[in-house]
Parts: C-alpha cells; sequence; structure tokens
C-alpha cells in the first residue's frame, strides 16, 4: 500500500546548466528551478542523470544541491548514486549536509552486483543519511533490475528507504510491489510514458523529464485520475505523447532534447558535457513543434542571463 506524495506528484529530474565554457552555473540552476516550480512542479530531482551527474564531480554536486535548495521552497531531492558503494555514501553524505530533503540512489550500473548485494549496497546508502531515500531502478541503464522481493525487503527492513522511481518498464510487477508493500511506501513513476500506467496501479506522482515544459499538464492529468475522470487523464496523456517522443531518440539521448527545449523558452542552460555533447541539427525546430503540438505555444519565459 502506498502513501500520499511525501515528496510531491510532479517532480523533475532537472538538467544541469553549464557555461559556454563547460563550467557549472548555479546563478542558471536557481533561475530553472525556480522556474520549473512556477510551471508546475511541487518538487525536483538534482544531480541525477538528466543532470549529467556522471560528468560532476562530488563537490560540484554538492554545490548545485546547495544552489537548488538555496532558491526554491519544495522538495530537492539529490541524485547521489554511483556503482561505487563508498562514492555513494560519500555523495549521500555530501547531499545530505547541503541541504537535500531526500535522496534518489540509482541501482548500481555496469557491474551488475547480485539482489544480495544491491540489499548490502542500498542498506549502507541509508545508513550513511537521516534523509529519506528513493531507489532509482532503471535496468535499460543499469543492466540490474532490483527485484520485487528486494525492494519489499527493503522498504521493510530499512526505516528511511521509502518509495522507488520506477522505470522498470513492468507496470504488472509493480502493481505487485505496490500491493504488498508496506504502509508508507512511495511509488513514482520514472518513465513520462508510463505515469498513466502506473498511477492505476498506484503510484504517487512522476519523476519526469517531459515535466520541464508539461508540468502544468501533468498536474492535470493526476489530478483528473484522482478525481476519477480517467476520460480527462486519458487525453491530457494523449496530448503528451509528442513530448515523450520527443525527450529521448537514439540521435538525441535524454537530456540533450530537454536542454534544447529550456533554451527555446529563454532558460540559458547551455549544452551538455562530453559525451553528450553532440546535438543533431533541427532539434531546437523539432523542440518549437512539440510546444505547438501539446498547445504550449503560449508558454514564454524572459530570457535570462549570468
Amino acid at each position: 500500500m502506498v502513501g500520499s506524495a511525501q515528496f510531491g506528484k510532479v517532480l523533475t529530474a532537472m538538467v544541469t546548466p553549464f557555461r559556454d565554457d563547460g563550467s557549472l552555473n548555479t546563478a542558471v540552476a536557481a533561475l530553472l528551478a525556480q522556474w520549473l516550480v512556477s510551471n508546475g512542479n511541487d518538487g525536483l530531482v538534482v544531480a541525477g542523470t538528466t543532470g549529467e551527474s556522471p560528468t560532476l564531480t562530488h563537490d560540484e554536486q554538492a554545490e548545485l544541491i546547495a544552489a537548488v535548495v538555496a532558491a526554491t521552497d519544495v522538495a530537492v531531492i539529490a541524485g547521489a548514486g554511483s556503482n561505487d558503494t563508498a562514492a555513494a555514501v560519500d555523495l549521500t553524505q555530501r547531499a545530505t549536509q547541503a541541504g537535500a530533503h531526500g535522496i534518489l540512489s540509482v541501482t548500481p550500473y555496469y557491474n551488475r552486483p547480485s539482489q544480495a548485494a544491491l540489499i548490502k549496497h542500498f542498506t549502507a546508502v541509508a545508513a550513511a543519511t537521516h534523509l529519506p531515500v528513493l531507489i532509482y531502478d532503471i535496468p535499460v541503464r543499469t543492466g540490474r533490475k532490483v527485484d520485487t522481493a528486494t525492494l519489499l525487503y527493503l522498504a521493510s527492513e530499512v526505516p528511511n528507504i521509502v518509495g522507488v522511481k520506477d522505470a522498470a518498464g513492468d507496470p504488472g510487477e509493480t502493481a505487485k510491489l505496490i500491493a504488498e508493500a508496506p504502509d508508507g511506501f512511495e511509488v513514482y513513476s520514472g518513465d513520462d510514458g508510463l505515469t498513466l500506467s502506473l498511477l492505476a496501479v498506484g503510484a504517487v506522482g512522476v519523476i519526469g523529464v517531459a515535466t520541464h515544459w508539461t508540468g502544468v499538464e501533468h498536474a492535470q492529468m493526476i489530478a483528473a485520475f484522482e478525481q476519477g475522470d480517467v476520460a480527462a487523464a486519458r487525453s491530457i496523456n494523449a496530448n503528451l505523447m509528442p513530448s515523450f517522443a520527443y525527450e529521448t531518440s537514439p540521435v538525441a539521448p535524454n537530456p540533450i532534447p530537454a536542454k534544447a527545449m529550456m533554451r527555446l523558452l529563454g532558460i540559458p542552460v547551455g549544452f551538455c558535457r562530453p559525451p553528450m555533447d553532440v546535438e543533431p541539427e533541427g532539434l531546437s525546430q523539432q523542440a518549437a513543434q512539440v510546444l505547438v503540438s501539446t498547445a504550449l505555444a503560449g508558454v514564454h519565459v524572459e530570457s535570462a542571463h549570468d
């Protein structure tokens, strides 16, 4: 059984702004965070994969988290994962000291530890902080699914592991997790295209990418679903399909499209760091088409500068 969205219902996995020289731009990060809160988001995830965490130093992650916490009054969840347990513990401690309200800890990637090793890893991360911890389960990127039995064990045995960002792509298995999880354990959709499906089995909200520009629409969809107006929720979800298709592709993987969209909307987030620094031609035109197709062409943000 799930809880009631302690971090909010619409959260964006925020892109990390860089200057033209590739350096971290915390001033624009603060501006972006405030814009997101003004446009439908009631929580933020900072320094996650969409925030290019693999290219950030631990010092940069702490600086970024502190800047966003200072700029907003919503829950700030800090990405603090690694495939090295010691590094994940260090990042978790730094995020806690920086003022984060929660921790997002991704499954160790590439080295593909066993389920027993995952239990040990996530238990160590949780022990490094007093903050609530969300596990990020995204096997398409990590190469290892966190089994439902593992999640249930952690939910029951580790008090501050309070939920999961679910990007496993299996709503049926998510339904089983939600049915068997203890009270207060929350599931957030980590796959924009499956959010409505996951709401139907008991998810409490979304940690999204398209929510950079569709936060209001996501809030409306969740509200409609919760009020029993499934037809309205389905209609909103259908209208968001172009955004879901745009946000990642083989030629422009996430977060390249999100950064292009935010630049189009006047937030100078810059470009991605290598190896994600190759942006295909015509992406900004695609972004403009997405805004039109999702009835967001009226969205406008004044140009911001350092």
